[in-house]
C-alpha cells in the first residue's frame, strides 16, 4: 500500500503527521517527496547506504586560459547569469539555465558546458524501517523528476526489503512534484487547517486529486483554533463525499517532539493527539475504496 501525504500549503503540519504514521506500528518505507525542502532526515537521521547523484542538465564554466573577456556573452545571455565580477567575465551557477548559447557564440570556445551533479538521492535505514529522500540543489530544476526517482526507489527498497506499507511525505501545493507523488498511489491523505486560505487550498488540491481517481481523507490539523472554519471544512467535505479521518487538536508537544528529533508518536504514545493519530491511520489503512 503507497499512501502519500499533501497539503494544498505549507505548515499545515504534513510532515509532522507523516513522521508520526511511519513510527504509529509495524515498519515502513518513508520517502519525503518533498525534494525542494527535504526534512525528515533531520527527524530521523537515516543511515546513508545509497547515495547517488541526479542529474538535472548542465551548467555553463569558463576557461579563464582561454577567455579574453570581451563580454559578447553577457550581452546575450537572456537569463542575466553572466556578469563582470572583478572585471573579469563570471558566471552565475544558480542563474545559469544551461541553454548552451553562450558557448555556441563564444569567439574563443572559451565556455564549456559541465553536468549538474549536485542534486543526490539517498536510501538508508531508519528506526522504523527504511527510508528514501531526494535533495535538489539550489536553483535546479526537474523536482518532478526527482519525485519519480525517490518513488521508484522506495518501490525497489519495500520489494527488497518485504515491506508492504510506504508513505509519502509530499511537496505543499499543486504543482509539478505534487502531482508527481500522487501518479499511481493507493490512497492520499490531504493535511488541511482551519483558515480561510487553508480551505481554498484544500479546495484546490482535492480538485487535482480527483483527477487521479484516488481515495481521498482529509485530516484538519489545529481544528480547535478555529471552530468556525473547521465546520465549514467538514461541511465543504460532506457536501465532496469526502470523508473527514479526523481531527487534531492543537498541541505544544509536536514542537517539543521535533526539538528532541522524535515523532509525538514516539515521544508519548499517550497523548490525546497520538491516540487519535493510531486512529486515524487505522481508519485509513483499513478502509476499502
Amino acid at each position: 500500500m503507497e499512501v502519500a501525504i499533501v497539503s494544498g500549503k505549507g505548515g499545515t503540519g504534513k510532515s509532522s503527521i507523516s513522521a508520526a504514521f511511519a513510527t504509529l506500528n509495524g515498519k515502513v518505507v518513508l520517502a519525503d517527496c518533498d525534494v525542494d525542502a527535504a526534512n525528515l532526515y533531520l527527524l530521523f537521521n537515516p543511515s546513508h547506504e545509497e547515495e547517488k547523484a541526479f542529474i538535472t542538465g548542465e551548467k555553463a564554466f569558463i576557461d579563464y586560459s582561454l577567455c579574453t573577456n570581451c563580454g559578447l556573452c553577457i550581452d546575450y545571455c537572456r537569463f542575466n547569469a553572466i556578469s563582470f565580477k572583478e572585471e573579469m567575465v563570471s558566471i552565475s551557477e544558480i542563474a545559469c539555465d544551461g541553454c548552451r548559447l553562450c558557448s555556441r557564440i563564444c569567439p574563443e570556445n572559451a565556455i564549456g558546458m559541465i553536468r549538474n551533479d549536485k542534486s543526490k538521492i539517498y536510501a538508508g535505514t531508519f528506526r522504523n524501517g527504511k527510508m528514501v529522500y531526494g535533495r535538489l540543489a539550489p536553483g535546479e530544476e526537474n523536482s518532478g523528476k526527482l519525485v519519480n526517482v525517490v518513488r521508484e526507489k522506495a518501490k525497489q527498497v519495500a520489494k527488497e526489503n518485504g515491506l508492504e506499507t510506504i508513505i509519502l511525505d509530499g511537496p505543499p501545493g499543486t504543482g509539478c512534484p505534487v502531482i508527481s507523488t500522487l501518479t499511481g498511489v493507493d490512497k492520499v491523505v490531504i493535511v488541511t487547517e482551519p483558515t480561510i486560505s487553508g480551505l481554498h487550498d484544500l479546495e484546490r488540491i482535492v480538485e487535482l486529486v480527483k483527477k487521479f481517481n484516488i481515495q481521498i481523507f482529509v485530516i484538519i490539523n489545529k481544528y480547535d483554533l478555529n471552530l468556525s472554519v473547521t465546520r465549514e471544512i467538514e461541511k465543504w467535505c460532506l457536501v465532496k463525499k469526502i470523508p473527514v479521518a479526523g481531527c487534531l487538536p492543537y498541541d505544544e508537544n509536536i514542537i517539543k517532539a521535533m526539538v528532541n528529533r522524535k515523532s509525538i508518536i514516539e515521544l508519548n504514545p499517550e497523548l490525546e493527539i497520538s491516540l487519535k493519530l493510531n486512529m486515524i491511520w487505522n481508519r485509513i489503512k483499513n478502509q476499502e475504496k
